[in-house]
């Protein structure tokens, strides 16, 4: 039997438990479960991190943004600004 649940559950209690109530034939070991949790996060902060970027590119006007009816949208560079962009990355890069 589990212990009773008086104290609140640490961080990540429920994200683990949602994963095998998902799973419930899955079975790993303390580093397993770190390891997909891990990995979990740094998707989840490396998509935030890629959309702010994205956004930030479309709204200087270095990529263009294509709506798709069938998927998500696509990103490419637009022609235009290419010379702006160039020089935008060597001065970023120092």
């Amino acid at each position: 039997m589990g212990q009773p649940h008086t104290e609140a559950p640490p961080t990540g209690t429920t994200d683990i438990l949602r994963y095998f109530l998902r799973h419930p034939e899955a079975a790993d070991s303390l580093y397993g479960v770190a390891r997909w949790r891990l990995l979990e996060e740094a998707v989840q902060r490396s998509v935030e991190t890629t959309e702010r970027a994205l956004r930030w590119l479309v709204d200087h006007g270095f990529l263009l943004e294509r709506p798709s009816h069938v998927a998500e949208p696509t990103f490419q560079l637009n022609p235009e600004k290419s010379a702006e962009a160039e020089r935008f990355l060597r001065s970023a890069d120092g």
